[in-house]
């Protein structure tokens, strides 16, 4: 029997549409359905809708509305960014800089380019999740022509150094690329100050509609079209215009950044809360991350002695929804590469659980997860023989 109770703490894998996102896009489904394409009255409203929301993204991001480029989705933006640079600049250098903890959008792009014959440097990063500058200054070389690192991890929450990354960038010479999707709504964001010069973000993480993203592109920069076909977004992304995710897409990265300093307070003291009740009566455990420059609603914690997946189960049977990391891996049996990289060995990796709070939690939804929480941990940790062990060396110390 499953608990009538269902608390969503998985906020960086999806969100809910936002309700008044909603209200706005179903017009464009069977009224506003022109093709922006054409010429008639309908069609044109279509094309007005599309600049409208090309406005409220490059509003939020600190661009001009003519940098800002829709697409399917976060792993398109991601793909394009680092395939369509490289392509068009190849003859200035082969060599892609990157980090270890990278969502796969990025990594396994960057692996494909590898196949292809660049060159690509994995930077580590240090306890916490952070790039090390003097690493990435270390890194840059002639043959430079990239370099692709995401804004804030989808696992740890850890908030990168973005504005003196794109300074090192912008100092060398080399196009500075980052994926922004778990940031949107979560951190202010301004392009021009963070010489940012390609951003990836994806509508569904900040309230929107899934299967709509977008790509800023600094005005001036040579890249290569990822998709090929009509003359669609200046020719650069070929594809009938998603007129209502657009839309959709538009009216929630308004929302989002309007009340972002209100909602970030309210979301970082619930997951403060969250943290300190687990840290207290569940002994063995530890945080993840970045203590202070992470996600406000992020919380990544390791339990000793037993495995997430067995915690995620029990949850789910109370009506908790969590995570062990990133959602696009759910299925791998392998721990957080994102874990191993800050040094985490692999058996506490594996015993990882995320808990990602948004705009709907509330004080006693954290109540609620505290008190399975630890039933949960109790019971999976009394079937653990590696717990078992555990305490009989703690006896005999």
């Amino acid at each position: 029997m499953t608990a009538e109770r269902i608390v969503y703490m998985d906020h960086s894998a999806t969100t809910a549409t936002d309700p008044a996102v909603v209200d706005a896009m179903i017009p464009w489904f069977s009224k506003g359905y022109g093709n922006p394409s054409s010429l008639y009255r309908i069609a044109r409203e279509s094309k007005k809708a599309i600049e409208e929301a090309r406005n409220q993204v490059a509003t939020a991001l600190g661009a001009k509305p003519d940098e800002i480029y829709f697409t399917s989705g976060g792993t398109e933006a991601d793909n394009w960014a680092i395939k369509g640079i490289v392509s068009a600049n190849h003859k200035k250098g082969n060599h892609i800089i990157t980090s270890a903890i990278e969502h796969h959008a990025a990594l396994h792009t960057c692996e494909y380019l590898e196949k292809q014959g660049f060159t690509v440097t994995y930077l580590p990063v240090d306890e916490t999740g952070q790039v090390r500058i003097s690493d990435l200054k270390d890194a840059i070389t002639d043959q430079t022509i990239l370099v692709t690192i995401m804004f804030a991890n989808n696992e740890i929450g850890t908030i990168e150094p973005i504005a003196e990354i794109g300074k090192v960038c912008r100092e060398h010479g080399v196009f500075f690329h980052t994926d922004a999707v778990q940031a949107i709504g979560n951190v202010p964001i301004d392009v021009e100050a963070m010489n940012i010069d390609l951003l990836s973000l994806s509508a569904h993480k900040f309230y929107g509609p899934k299967g709509i993203g977008a790509l800023y592109i600094r005005k001036g920069i040579r890249i290569d079209n990822l998709l090929h076909g009509g003359g669609q977004e200046k020719r650069r992304r070929a594809g009938t215009e998603n007129i209502p995710g657009i839309v959709g897409l538009g009216l929630a990265i308004e929302r989002a950044t309007a009340r972002m300093q209100e909602q970030n307070k309210r979301i970082s003291a619930l997951r403060d809360r969250l943290l300190d009740g687990i840290l207290k009566t569940i002994p063995n455990t530890r945080l993840n991350g970045h203590p202070k420059e992470r996600l406000p609603g992020n919380l990544n914690v390791s339990f000793d002695f037993i495995e997430g997946e067995s915690m995620l189960l029990l949850l789910d049977h109370f009506g908790i929804c969590a995570s062990t990391g990133s959602a696009c891996t759910s299925g791998s049996l392998e721990p957080s590469h994102v874990l191993l990289a800050t040094g985490l060995p692999a058996e506490t990796a594996h015993g990882s659980l995320r808990l990602t709070l948004g705009a709907e939690n509330t004080d006693e939804d954290v109540d609620y997860v505290l008190e399975q929480l630890q039933k949960v941990v109790t019971r999976l940790r009394e079937m653990s023989p590696l717990y078992a062990d555990h305490k009989k060396r703690s006896c005999n110390v």
